[in-house]
């Protein structure tokens, strides 16, 4: 049974597509999806062999080592073009480094039909990366677990650019329309903290202005949606 966070991705992955997990750590997600016929090959890739030694014995013990392989690197650099992949999952790790090792595989002309990314921070910088790379966002959850607020963002390639407001890069799209329960609990939690983090800047001897400017925007976009329920 997989944790709550890993279902709902695991939910989003299409039947039978050619699957990458990067960061796989114990490669719980490409063994659900093999073992229930979801999908039929998965590569489960870490940088970290402590990680990816748990991932090759749970594999073995699942007896599927003839659909799930495993490879040590970083990022997209472990997968080749032979393994024909689909769709890219990238979860649990921090926004920034998501699209640094997304735009790493672009620079070498690695881009990849459907990609299902879970930033644990930074999601409206990977809004952004999406959009400037022609990916078009086709569905988003917001999920509340064990503590912690993720953002779930499922895009596809295609051959144009699919533009979104400053709004919808900062909310999401389709979280902006749907307004859940976890949405609001987040956004009245960030309020707060962007109320906080105003006063403190306002508080500085020399002041970042470009930054106060931000951040009073931030605070307007958040009123707004909240306000707007």
């Amino acid at each position: 049974m997989l944790e709550t966070r890993l279902a709902h991705l695991a939910a989003m992955v299409d039947e039978n597509t050619r699957l990458a997990d990067i960061g796989t750590d114990h490669a719980y997600l490409p063994i659900d999806l093999v073992k229930s016929g979801k999908i039929q090959f998965a590569i489960a890739s870490d940088v970290a062999k402590g990680p990816l030694d748990n991932a090759k014995t749970d594999i073995l013990e699942a007896g599927l080592s003839n659909q799930i392989q495993t490879r040590l690197g970083s990022g997209l650099e472990t997968i080749k073009p032979e393994d024909k992949i689909e769709t890219v999952v990238i979860a649990g790790m921090g926004g920034k480094l998501m699209t640094d090792l997304l735009e790493a595989a672009k620079e070498k002309d690695e881009l990849y039909p459907t990609l299902i990314l879970e930033p644990n921070i930074g999601e409206p910088g990977v809004r952004k990366w999406l959009m400037e790379h022609n990916y078009q966002i086709i569905q988003e959850e917001i999920i509340d677990t064990a503590g912690h607020i993720y953002e779930l963002i499922k895009a596809i390639l295609t051959d144009k650019m699919h533009q979104l407001s400053d709004k919808e890069i900062l909310f999401g799209p389709f979280l902006l329309k749907e307004k859940n329960s976890v949405f609001i609990k987040k956004w009245t939690n960030q309020l707060a903290y962007q109320k906080q983090l105003l006063v403190n800047l306002n508080k500085a001897k020399n002041k970042d202005m470009t930054r106060i400017s931000e951040v009073e925007q931030r605070i307007k976009f958040i009123e707004g949606e909240l306000t707007n329920d």
